[in-house]
């Protein structure tokens, strides 16, 4: 069970990286990269962040591109969380997969 501390920095940090992600993916033509949920941990140490990227043959790319930038992913969380955080926690990112399983459990009860 999170507490409410972690909930609160868990939308906080979802809302921020969405907007990130929304700023800087213009650039990507036909890709939509969407911040599914964030998991802080009890000691606001590490933040586990789930990516749901359209279409889904190209997510574990945006993924990887993703980790190799991760130090100014995070010092542009820093940047826009300065005020409202003291430690921006380490970040690690994840597929989000919930919506091809959605799909593939509708193509199988359609049978």
């Amino acid at each position: 069970m999170d507490s409410t501390r972690q909930l609160k920095i868990n939308r906080l940090i979802q809302k921020e990286l969405g907007e990130m992600f929304v700023e800087q993916g213009k650039g990507l033509r036909g890709v939509m990269v969407t911040v599914s949920a964030c998991r802080v941990s009890p000691d606001l140490s590490y933040c586990n962040v789930y990516l749901s990227v359209f279409p889904s043959d190209k997510a574990q790319e945006i993924v990887n591109n993703v980790t190799a930038n991760i130090r100014s992913v995070r010092y542009d969380l820093g940047q826009r969380l300065r005020h409202q955080l003291r430690i921006i926690p380490e970040l690690r990112f994840f597929v989000d997969d919930t919506i091809d399983r959605m799909e593939r459990i509708d193509e199988l009860l359609k049978k």
